[in-house]
């Protein structure tokens, strides 16, 4: 088991929103992609992030969007939609989101809507 799957999302976040908001992007933005992924509400994405729930209890609990399998890239040097392992995949998945936020990428375009 890889050892990010242990780590509290919570302990992540603010990393996250660091990455962003330096970029300009608001924490609105980046709650708005963590919801999208993981069909969780704001309350409950803050709820996990206050209970320090660990990324696997998370990616377990959460409902991925259907649009998920349209992310694609590199994230670390690793293509996403490669990942063999389903809970490295997902955070992946919120790693490539992100760092699109972070990009100056449409939220619209983040968002595969």
């Amino acid at each position: 088991m890889h050892k990010i799957f242990s780590m509290p999302v919570a302990s992540v976040y603010p990393h996250y929103l660091t990455k962003v908001t330096k970029k300009g992007r608001s924490e609105e933005e980046l709650m708005a992609v963590i919801t999208w992924l993981t069909g969780f509400t704001e309350e409950e994405v803050r709820g996990h992030l206050a209970q320090e729930t660990t990324f696997a209890d998370f990616f377990e609990a959460a409902h991925l969007t259907p649009h998920a399998v349209l992310i694609t890239g590199v994230v670390c040097g690793v293509r996403v939609e490669e990942v063999e392992d389903p809970f490295m995949q997902k955070i992946r998945y919120l790693d490539k989101l992100v760092d699109e936020l972070a990009r100056g990428k449409a939220l619209e375009k983040v968002l595969r809507s």
